[in-house]
């Protein structure tokens, strides 16, 4: 019975509890992406896919790390290997095939002792039998930085 009288100041002292730590925990976030940070991703984005677009593929692996581990929602988990020979098979088309990103699309955010966290969506084009093919499919790329070098070490790749 004792109990009973004591649930709803127990309950206010623990919702309280939970009310106090999430407003501490808003108050001490990771600071917001700096422009520098955003400024370096948006770069590397746009040489990522320069060399994709100009089909370059000695230009194209160097953005990747070796233990690269690709998710894609309709192709399962791919290696490194699997993903450079897919690029090989696409560049071999009849078609060309290229990337841009959606304008305003871009996030990025840091990771801690380890690089950055880019999403996005964007935009797959290409002529087949006449008729312009678009794509848009989102993504997501964690970018490791090794002393100074940016490399993608995770892809996500969905929404196709």
């Amino acid at each position: 019975m004792v109990l009973y009288k004591l649930f709803p100041s127990v309950f206010l002292f623990l919702a309280s509890l939970i009310f106090v730590d999430s407003a501490y925990s808003q108050e001490n976030k990771i600071a917001a992406t700096t422009p520098e940070l955003y400024n370096q991703i948006a770069y590397m984005d746009s040489a990522l896919f320069t060399a994709f677009n100009a089909q370059n593929m000695g230009a194209l692996k160097s953005y990747f790390t070796e233990d690269l581990e690709w998710f894609q929602d309709n192709g399962g988990l791919l290696s490194y290997e699997t993903v450079f020979e897919n690029f090989a098979t696409t560049f071999k088309k009849p078609f060309r095939l290229t990337r841009e990103l959606v304008q305003g699309s871009l996030e990025v955010h840091p990771v801690k002792n380890y690089g950055a966290i880019e999403i996005g969506v964007h935009r797959f084009r290409h002529l087949e039998n006449g008729k312009e093919e678009i794509g848009i499919f989102k993504f997501l790329m964690i970018w490791q930085n090794k002393n100074g070098l940016w490399k993608i070490s995770r892809v996500i790749s969905y929404d196709h």
